[in-house]
């Protein structure tokens, strides 16, 4: 049987510590990390819509927890992760129509999906609170 290598001359799998964190990088690993957080304000929700049918004590409860300071700020957060990840979306939809692909649109892409949910959420919540 013939001697064989079995160290053979591969390439290394390219980490972080070689490759700089590009914007659009950044922006898909955000994208992820917003799907993971919508499960958890969709339990907020539920929590809220099961204690809308429970009765008002129940209901007065749950208001009360999410119109502190800390429900309110995760609140804020669902808003933007929601938005930000709807924003995602439409940007992936875009590359899957077939365009969008060069470098100059996948970076405009990725700061207004940036700068379209942090506006979009603001405003959101601006006409919530004027309406309140």
């Amino acid at each position: 049987m013939a001697q064989t290598d079995l160290k053979a001359e591969r390439p290394l799998s390219p980490h972080l510590q070689i490759y700089r964190p590009l914007f659009t990088m950044v922006m898909s690993i955000l994208h992820r990390i917003t799907g993971a957080a919508l499960y958890f304000g969709t339990v907020i929700m539920v929590w809220w819509l099961v204690a809308a049918a429970s009765g008002p004590d129940y209901y007065a409860y749950t208001t009360e927890v999410l119109g502190s300071f800390l429900g309110r700020l995760v609140l804020f957060g669902f808003t933007w992760a929601l938005l930000h990840h709807m924003l995602g979306g439409i940007r992936h939809f875009i590359w899957d129509m077939g365009a969008g692909f060069d470098a100059k649109s996948r970076n405009l892409l990725a700061r207004a999906t940036l700068a379209g949910s942090v506006s979009l959420t603001i405003i959101l919540w601006l006409i919530g609170y004027a309406v309140r």
